[in-house]
């Protein structure tokens, strides 16, 4: 796991003392993924976790316990855990007492890394992977200028944005046998010109 040595040294912690925290969480995370959740939790939840380490979140500060929990919450508020039409699913009390900590600590901690990492309900960087298909903030790019269904593009720029990592995997190859596709992009918006994205900025 790569190390932020300008975090440390601001915490007062050495590498040892870093990775020893940051592989509790994982390992806590890791227990309740494999006891409650699935394996596409349990790899979202390390890299959410490491990706908390590398922006400087305090996992120092109170128990990897609670921190857990919080990753987890985080992970299951983008998927929408909490729907019972999905499967699996847990209610936030759930996650909670699957922790052992109180709903309080748990939601506190879960806000400060949802607020820290920007991380927004249907995120396509934390979105499951079964879910990724029907998630329109994974497919709607900026395309010359305008927001676009990179569905409905010509497979030649569905390949260009796969080429630069915008989407998980090019449309066109998931389609039916025999099935056509679009002739070209749609707008559904006005022309912005700031992200190559459809995601919305955080507050």
């Amino acid at each position: 796991m790569k190390r932020n040595k300008k975090t440390e040294k601001r915490r007062g912690l050495n590498p040892a003392e870093s990775e020893s925290i940051l592989k509790e969480i994982i390992g806590l995370a890791d227990a309740f993924c494999a006891k409650y959740l699935n394996e596409d939790y349990r790899e979202l939840c390390k890299d959410m976790v490491a990706d908390a380490y590398e922006e400087g979140l305090p996992l120092h500060s109170g128990r990897p316990v609670s921190w857990a929990s919080g990753i987890v919450h985080a992970v299951g508020w983008v998927n929408f855990l909490h729907d019972p039409a999905q499967s699996p699913h847990m209610t936030s009390t759930q996650v909670a007492e699957g922790f052992g900590v109180s709903q309080g600590t748990m939601m506190a901690k879960s806000k400060i890394i949802r607020d820290e990492l920007e991380v927004m309900p249907m995120d396509p960087e934390w979105c499951l992977p079964g879910l990724l298909a029907d998630n329109p903030l994974v497919w709607m790019l900026n395309v010359n200028g305008f927001i676009t269904d990179i569905r409905l593009a010509p497979r030649e720029t569905q390949e260009e944005a796969y080429r630069k990592g915008l989407i998980p995997y090019i449309p066109a190859d998931m389609q039916e046998p025999g099935r056509e596709s679009g002739t070209g992009p749609r707008i559904i918006e006005l022309p912005c010109e700031q992200s190559e994205t459809a995601r919305p900025a955080t507050s």
